[in-house]
């Protein structure tokens, strides 16, 4: 018996550190594609390719979104550690919520952008322009995808498959979304000051 919950506590060790390490080789290569992409702006900012507009301000709004998103999904984490059922369900749907709120302000970005004539491709679009759409759609995208997990994580949860042994996923689930949250605003303070 004592052996079978050793072997039991070494599979869960195992499992949890394959996970991590696959989650953080992610996060390394997401990493990798923004430093690239942010770089590719600065050379061509060289040759003349600056930004010659403003962000457009409701930026500062999903920057705020995504900060409290950080935090609602931080509460699910402890609600789970707690066994607090309920609660690991209300915060994660918050933090989905605020996800979705997030994505609804990148677009009204864009339209803002578009409307100031501002495009993405074309004859009457600018190499800033360009990066702007692409650096904030890209992480758009890794929100999305995020989003996509977090579904599954509250199924989970309304399941009442947490408690204080076995919440994983949410911890997976937050330190992306961490990663998220860090990301938003190295590219915000990045397109802020890159004029």
């Amino acid at each position: 018996m004592n052996n079978e919950s050793n072997d039991l506590r070494l599979n869960k060790g195992l499992r949890e550190r394959t996970a991590k390490l696959l989650l953080y080789v992610s996060i390394g290569s997401i990493v990798m594609a923004f430093a690239g992409l942010t770089s590719a702006y600065v050379v061509s900012k060289g040759s003349g390719a600056g930004f010659n507009f403003d962000l457009p301000a409701i930026f500062y709004f999903s920057t705020a979104i995504i900060l409290i998103s950080s935090l609602t999904i931080n509460m699910a984490l402890v609600a789970a550690k707690n066994n607090k059922q309920s609660e690991i369900t209300m915060w994660l749907v918050v933090t989905f919520v605020l996800g979705i709120a997030f994505s609804a302000t990148q677009y009204l970005a864009w339209t803002e952008l578009y409307q100031n004539k501002i495009y993405f491709a074309g004859k009457q679009s600018n190499a800033a322009g360009s990066f702007m759409y692409v650096i904030t759609g890209l992480h758009l995208a890794h929100l999305i995808g995020g989003l996509l997990y977090l579904i599954g994580v509250i199924y989970r949860s309304i399941k009442n498959q947490f408690n204080s042994e076995n919440y994983l996923k949410i911890k997976l689930c937050a330190i992306y979304w961490h990663f998220l949250d860090i990301l938003w605003i190295y590219l915000f303070v990045f397109l802020l000051n890159i004029k």
